[in-house]
Protein backbone atom coordinates (compact mmCIF):
# COMPACT_ATOMS: atom_id res chain seq x y z
CA UNK A 1 0.00 0.00 0.00
CA UNK A 2 1.36 3.41 -0.99
CA UNK A 3 1.56 6.23 1.53
CA UNK A 4 1.62 9.38 -0.57
CA UNK A 5 1.63 12.80 1.07
CA UNK A 6 -0.09 14.38 -1.92
CA UNK A 7 -2.38 13.03 -4.60
CA UNK A 8 -0.78 11.94 -7.89
CA UNK A 9 -2.31 12.87 -11.22
CA UNK A 10 -1.59 11.03 -14.46
CA UNK A 11 0.43 13.02 -16.95
CA UNK A 12 1.13 13.26 -20.62
CA UNK A 13 3.02 16.54 -20.97
CA UNK A 14 6.37 16.71 -22.83
CA UNK A 15 9.28 17.92 -20.72
CA UNK A 16 12.94 18.84 -21.21
CA UNK A 17 15.53 17.81 -18.63
CA UNK A 18 18.52 20.08 -17.98
CA UNK A 19 21.67 19.33 -16.02
CA UNK A 20 23.94 22.24 -15.03
CA UNK A 21 22.02 24.48 -17.45
CA UNK A 22 22.47 22.20 -20.47
CA UNK A 23 19.59 20.27 -22.08
CA UNK A 24 20.33 16.57 -21.71
CA UNK A 25 17.07 14.72 -22.33
CA UNK A 26 13.46 14.82 -23.37
CA UNK A 27 10.70 12.97 -21.62
CA UNK A 28 7.04 12.84 -20.76
CA UNK A 29 5.50 13.56 -17.38
CA UNK A 30 3.91 10.23 -16.45
CA UNK A 31 2.44 11.42 -13.15
CA UNK A 32 2.71 14.46 -10.92
CA UNK A 33 1.83 15.82 -7.51
CA UNK A 34 2.62 19.01 -5.64
CA UNK A 35 5.67 17.20 -4.23
CA UNK A 36 7.21 15.73 -7.38
CA UNK A 37 7.00 14.06 -10.78
CA UNK A 38 7.79 10.83 -12.52
CA UNK A 39 9.33 11.50 -15.93
CA UNK A 40 9.22 8.74 -18.53
CA UNK A 41 12.60 8.97 -20.30
CA UNK A 42 15.43 6.72 -21.39
CA UNK A 43 18.00 9.16 -19.94
CA UNK A 44 19.91 7.62 -17.05
CA UNK A 45 23.06 9.73 -16.54
CA UNK A 46 21.94 11.13 -13.16
CA UNK A 47 22.71 10.41 -9.53
CA UNK A 48 20.29 10.16 -6.63
CA UNK A 49 19.88 13.54 -4.89
CA UNK A 50 21.28 15.36 -7.92
CA UNK A 51 19.48 18.62 -8.73
CA UNK A 52 18.12 18.90 -12.26
CA UNK A 53 16.06 21.52 -14.02
CA UNK A 54 12.85 20.79 -15.91
CA UNK A 55 11.28 22.90 -18.66
CA UNK A 56 7.79 22.52 -20.10
CA UNK A 57 4.96 24.47 -21.73
CA UNK A 58 1.37 24.54 -20.64
CA UNK A 59 -0.81 23.47 -23.58
CA UNK A 60 -2.92 26.27 -25.08
CA UNK A 61 -1.26 28.94 -22.91
CA UNK A 62 1.01 30.83 -25.24
CA UNK A 63 1.09 33.86 -22.92
CA UNK A 64 3.01 32.03 -20.20
CA UNK A 65 5.67 30.58 -22.49
CA UNK A 66 7.81 27.85 -21.04
CA UNK A 67 8.09 27.21 -17.31
CA UNK A 68 11.03 25.84 -15.39
CA UNK A 69 11.27 23.95 -12.11
CA UNK A 70 14.17 22.52 -10.16
CA UNK A 71 13.99 19.10 -8.54
CA UNK A 72 16.08 16.44 -6.81
CA UNK A 73 16.34 12.98 -8.35
CA UNK A 74 14.89 10.53 -5.81
CA UNK A 75 14.47 7.44 -8.00
CA UNK A 76 15.75 6.03 -11.27
CA UNK A 77 14.70 2.93 -13.13
CA UNK A 78 14.50 1.64 -16.70
CA UNK A 79 11.33 3.63 -17.37
CA UNK A 80 12.49 7.03 -16.11
CA UNK A 81 13.21 9.37 -13.21
CA UNK A 82 11.34 10.18 -10.01
CA UNK A 83 12.00 13.75 -8.85
CA UNK A 84 11.04 15.68 -5.73
CA UNK A 85 10.48 19.44 -5.34
CA UNK A 86 11.26 19.53 -1.60
CA UNK A 87 14.28 21.58 -0.61
CA UNK A 88 14.64 23.45 -3.89
CA UNK A 89 13.48 26.97 -4.67
CA UNK A 90 10.42 26.79 -6.93
CA UNK A 91 7.35 28.88 -7.55
CA UNK A 92 4.56 27.01 -5.76
CA UNK A 93 2.01 28.51 -8.14
CA UNK A 94 3.77 26.96 -11.16
CA UNK A 95 3.67 23.53 -9.48
CA UNK A 96 -0.02 23.96 -8.61
CA UNK A 97 -0.79 25.06 -12.19
CA UNK A 98 1.08 22.05 -13.58
CA UNK A 99 -0.90 19.61 -11.43
CA UNK A 100 -4.19 21.39 -12.29
CA UNK A 101 -3.32 21.32 -16.00
CA UNK A 102 -2.64 17.57 -15.87
CA UNK A 103 -5.88 16.97 -13.92
CA UNK A 104 -7.80 18.90 -16.56
CA UNK A 105 -6.04 17.00 -19.34
CA UNK A 106 -6.80 13.64 -17.68
CA UNK A 107 -10.49 14.47 -17.18
CA UNK A 108 -10.80 15.71 -20.79
CA UNK A 109 -9.16 12.51 -22.07
CA UNK A 110 -11.47 10.42 -19.88
CA UNK A 111 -14.60 12.23 -21.10
CA UNK A 112 -13.47 11.98 -24.73
CA UNK A 113 -12.99 8.23 -24.28
CA UNK A 114 -16.44 7.86 -22.73
CA UNK A 115 -17.97 9.84 -25.60
CA UNK A 116 -16.26 7.58 -28.18
CA UNK A 117 -17.56 4.47 -26.36
CA UNK A 118 -21.13 5.70 -26.63
CA UNK A 119 -20.95 6.81 -30.27
CA UNK A 120 -19.54 3.58 -31.74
Amino acid sequence: MEHRLSQRVEGGLPILVYKRGMPVATGMIRDASRRGLFIATDYSDVRLNQTIELAFRFPERSTKGHCTLSAHVVRTDDSGLGVDFEGVDNDGLTIAELVACLQEQASTDFLAGRFREHTH
